[in-house]
């Protein structure tokens, strides 16, 4: 395989600093050795006098770029002058312009999907613009080929609007930064890598996978990566160096390899959202998902509904969960780190019967922030270590329906009465009973793989670290995890199934907290320091 991998280099706005950037590309080069190719997107042309003196040295041939560049065409009115044809061309030795829009294939077979400018806001469109017609001309010839899986490589000017949800975030203003066709472009054209600019900041975003994890055949994974401007003063990002087997040469096995850290695809959204956000043109039937079941249900959590990341969204009514608020019962609260607390269940199933919740407003488990997540494993391990000091078995369960803040139950399950072969046994048999079919997760597959943000579902995670899920398609009984737990096979204690059963005095919940948190005292990370 070594001979077919090329090496390729990205930069963002080079704004006419032609020097700058070949010099440091002639500095890498003698260091590392030669690369393949250098694509450029955003502007490419400088808009000074500086700039168009540099221009004419290599458009003279006095000054030679010193590897094969390849770059996107105007991205203001100001540069259009520099672009003779809207096909492409040669602008001078080693310096290609791509064209408006295309595919271009090299000879190894890579395969690069361009669109140069920015989004059309009005017709007839300015010379720097792309219209939905350009999208259309580029997308339906390779997507209505039986054998398209995607391209290596896209290559934007503008941002695909949305691209850091469910991942890492940008320090950009993401209420203005990028647009939806290019957006819908990506999701489409599913690149190996996408580079855009004209943001004029550095983000590398997590990859994401281009399937649905165990309803679709594994695809390859797509990096997008948006670059700063050649010789910015805040010395951000500008070039970036990779290697790349084109996608025809790859085993299928090794292309569709999914890395550790990849994560939801940010462009798949409930049909409730994209009508929502209005058609981009890309499609002359704008086929879109189906919306999510339940939809309309769960966005009314502040962070359901598939936002992106970043703070919590807030409760649309009064909230019993968010620590902040004046409703939540402050006496059943038994350990608090930085991100979550824990705190005892109210009408447990057992006296050390618990809930982890995040501080902050967050619907279900898969919209949670990084670092919340973290810590709420960390607690899960705490429970664990704790339980089991007791003789006990550790499990959590999560209904992500008719609920607006999440609630990770977790209740210890003495070890005498059951093995964990039982307690998976109990809710497969009852599920199957509701005419519910529970799945059983791969051990490495996160959940966020599986369930979208605004996914109603049940979930179930066993002491030996099993994981069971159910996507909740029509009704669901709204106590199911404590009726499994409760029931017969299990803890014997049926009658304690419904939570309302078990109400307690507020004097009983205070004693029932006190005698908690006395014994979970050792376990509890959050009082280190």
């Amino acid at each position: 395989m070594g001979d077919q991998t090329l090496r390729v280099l990205t930069c963002g706005d080079v704004q006419g600093k032609f020097n700058d950037l070949f010099n440091r590309v002639r500095t890498i080069q003698k260091k590392s050795g030669q690369f393949d190719l250098l694509l450029c997107v955003g502007d490419f042309f400088g808009k000074t006098e500086e700039s168009e003196a540099e221009w004419q040295e290599y458009k003279t041939g006095a000054k030679k770029a010193p590897i094969h560049t390849c770059v996107l065409g105007a991205a203001s009115q100001a540069t259009v002058k520099y672009f003779p044809s809207a096909d492409g061309c040669e602008l001078a030795e080693n310096i290609t312009y791509l064209g408006r829009r295309g595919v271009f294939t090299g000879a190894s077979g890579l395969q690069i999907a361009y669109v140069s400018g920015r989004e059309a806001l009005q017709e007839p469109a300015p010379a720097h613009c792309f219209t939905p017609k350009d999208l259309l001309a580029l997308v339906a010839p390779l997507v209505n080929n039986s054998k398209f899986r995607g391209v290596d490589i896209l290559l934007t000017s503008q941002w695909p609007r949305g691209v850091w949800q469910f991942g890492n975030n940008p320090e950009v203003n993401t209420k203005c930064c990028g647009t939806a066709s290019v957006a819908n472009l990506a999701d489409k054209l599913k690149p190996r890598y996408h580079f855009a600019a004209v943001e004029g900041a550095h983000y590398e975003r997590l990859p994401y996978r281009n399937h649905m994890v165990l309803q679709e055949n594994a695809q390859h994974v797509s990096r997008f990566i948006a670059l700063a401007s050649v010789s910015n003063p805040a010395k951000k990002k500008y070039l970036y160096a990779f290697n790349i087997v084109p996608m025809k040469s790859m085993e299928p096995s090794e292309l569709v390899k999914q890395p550790q850290d990849v994560t939801e695809n940010p462009y798949r959204r409930s049909g409730k959202e994209k009508l929502q956000r209005g058609k981009t043109g890309l499609d002359p039937a704008e086929e879109e998902e189906p919306a999510a079941q339940f939809f309309f249900d769960l966005s009314r959590g502040g962070r359901g509904g598939g936002r992106g990341q970043g703070g919590p969204g807030d409760p649309t009514g009064p909230c019993w969960f968010c620590l902040a608020s004046p409703q939540v019962e402050k006496h059943l609260v038994i350990s608090i780190g930085t991100h979550c607390y824990l705190a005892l269940a109210k009408g447990g199933l057992t006296p050390f019967h618990v809930l982890v919740l995040p501080i902050g407003h967050y619907q279900s488990v898969v919209e949670l922030a990084s670092e919340v997540v973290e810590e709420m494993d960390k607690y899960k391990a705490a429970l664990h270590k704790f339980y089991k000091s007791r003789g006990e078995r550790c499990i959590s369960f999560e209904r992500n329906y008719r609920s607006q803040h999440l609630q990770l139950q977790v209740v210890p399950v003495p070890l005498d009465k059951c093995a964990t072969e039982d307690i998976k046994e109990a809710f497969m048999v009852q599920a199957g009973e509701q005419q519910m079919e529970l799945m059983e997760i791969p051990e490495h597959t996160d959940l966020k793989q599986i369930a979208p943000p605004g996914t109603p579902y049940f979930y179930v995670e066993l002491d030996t670290g099993e994981k069971l899920y159910y996507r909740i398609q029509k009704h669901f009984p709204l106590q199911f995890g404590r009726e499994v737990l409760a029931s017969e096979a299990l803890l014997n204690i049926p009658a304690r199934a419904d939570w309302k059963e078990c109400k307690q005095t507020r004097e009983e919940e205070e004693q029932c907290s006190a005698t908690l948190r006395d014994a979970f005292k050792p376990f509890d990370f959050a009082l280190e320091d």
